[in-house]
């Protein structure tokens, strides 16, 4: 194994080896800055992170508005108070080594308002930001109008050249490292691009060397680039190390920071990771922002697959061979679907599926009374917490709806991180992780369900394993 140099990043020498971010309170400023106080780079999750109250105990978010803008108004102020919050603990934790970033996801609800009052309350206390799912053009000046530095998470070149084209070149002095986090082996959302295939992952070498090569044309020779997504034994990318091809490289380790002692998630998740096995983290498209993401298979991810599969195409009108009429809803508003479909449906109906909720695909689900009422819930308190959602069709305009009707396939993905970190229901939640996580299970450091401190496992990935 050779030796790992340190890198200059974020102002200053550091290991080549970063806390990923992760989303909701999945790191915090205690997991991060115990990373950087081993003089690697810590981030902590900005999504909506935990406030304490003056006895130190989690404020619960929640939302008394009336309306979605006036619940937004109390997300965003949620968000910055928490991501504060963070910031502090993660400095005092750190003691002075390493840097500290912050991630945040551009897609998210408010997300420039929030970062600038999260940097806003934050200064001096953190180093660098950390920002994907989405392509973040102002990310650039944000940071540099705050004299720190921006790390934009891309699965390509080609969405790096963009990147730079439009907003980055203007502040270049200020461009950290570039994230490179492969789309087929990352956990949480995932950069696929609709000319790559979901099913036939492609292997990370050349598309860095692509992205080295599109940096290189921009004179961003020595800009590092760090590895995210897949990374477990850092002996397995030796070749990448001190390589004059991909110059100078940083690695990430997220799903394997999950499991420590000051990690933030519950036990139970914890103990989860523990025993999965390889093929139990799936990549899906159920996400409400309409990316990829990758989580661990459970009774929510089957439920979700479930409610999918029980699906019928229908029309306004008689059509073809959509000439059957099918009565929806409470009104049995009679719509039209194929006679094959009719039985079909009428056999979920038998088995208690009796409620059929209209998509923007032109499309039934069938789903039970109780989901039903739920779903219509979850879509009724809406905070808008992404800038665009699929599940309730908020979106950041002036009408704050994207015209399209709200779709029933997905689910309130603000809702259920938020239970799944703060709560030991693990089954019935989203759970995000890369899909290495199954090598938990396999790699001996863990075994007897050992849990590390995080310097216990910086210790050990430094030395290879």
């Amino acid at each position: 194994m050779k030796a790992l140099n340190s890198i200059l990043m974020s102002g200053a020498e550091v290991l080549p080896l970063v806390e990923g971010g992760k989303g909701i309170s999945a790191t915090n400023g205690q997991s991060s800055g115990a990373w950087a106080a081993c003089s690697g780079i810590g981030t902590f999750s900005g999504v909506n992170a935990d406030s304490y109250d003056e006895r130190g105990n989690v404020i619960p978010q929640l939302y008394r508005g009336r309306t979605r803008k006036d619940r937004h108004e109390e997300l965003v102020d949620y968000a910055i108070q928490g991501a504060v919050a963070q910031a502090r603990i993660a400095h005092e934790t750190a003691n002075g080594l390493g840097r500290i970033h912050v991630n945040i996801l551009w897609e998210m609800g408010a997300a420039q308002r929030v970062l600038q009052g999260v940097l806003e309350g934050a200064r001096g206390l953190i180093h660098g930001v950390t920002c994907g799912a989405g392509m973040p053009y102002r990310l650039a000046e944000v940071a540099a109008n705050y004299g720190i530095y921006y790390y934009p998470i891309v699965s390509s070149g080609r969405a790096f050249r963009a990147l730079w084209k439009r907003a980055y070149h203007k502040f270049s002095e200020f461009l950290g490292a570039v994230v490179y986090e492969d789309p087929w082996r990352a956990g949480g959302h995932n950069g696929l691009s609709n000319s790559e295939d979901p099913h036939n992952p492609e292997p990370p070498y050349p598309r860095v060397v692509a992205l080295r090569k599109q940096m290189r044309e921009f004179g961003l020779d020595q800009v590092p680039i760090v590895m995210a997504g897949g990374v477990w034994f850092l002996r397995e990318w030796e070749d990448w190390i001190d390589n004059p091809e991909l110059g100078p490289v940083s690695f990430q380790f997220g799903t394997r920071a999950l499991l420590t002692k000051e990690s933030p998630i519950p036990d139970a998740w914890k103990k989860r990771l523990l025993s999965l096995k390889e093929g139990d983290v799936l990549l899906n498209r159920f996400s409400p922002t309409g990316f990829w993401s990758s989580a661990v298979r459970n009774d929510f991810i089957d439920e979700l697959e479930q409610r999918n599969a029980r699906q019928i195409a229908y029309t306004d009108e008689a059509v073809g061979e959509h000439n059957v009429p099918f009565p929806t809803g409470a009104r049995k508003r009679e719509v039209y679907v194929t006679e094959a479909d009719r039985r079909v449906a009428e056999g979920w109906i038998e088995e208690g599926y009796t409620e059929a909720l209209r998509t923007p695909s032109s499309t039934l689900i069938f789903v039970t009374t109780g989901k039903m009422n739920q779903i219509r819930k979850d879509q009724s308190e809406c905070m808008g917490c992404l800038s665009q959602c699929l599940f309730s069709n908020w979106a950041e305009n002036e009408g704050h709806s994207s015209g399209r009707k709200a779709d029933p396939r997905s689910y309130c993905i603000q809702k259920t991180l938020q239970d799944v970190v703060h709560s030991a229901r693990t089954d019935t939640n989203l759970m995000f992780a890369g899909h290495g996580a199954y090598r938990f299970a396999k790699d001996p450091f863990y075994a007897g369900g050992f849990v590390p401190t995080v310097r216990q496992l910086f210790e050990r990935i430094v030395s290879g394993d």
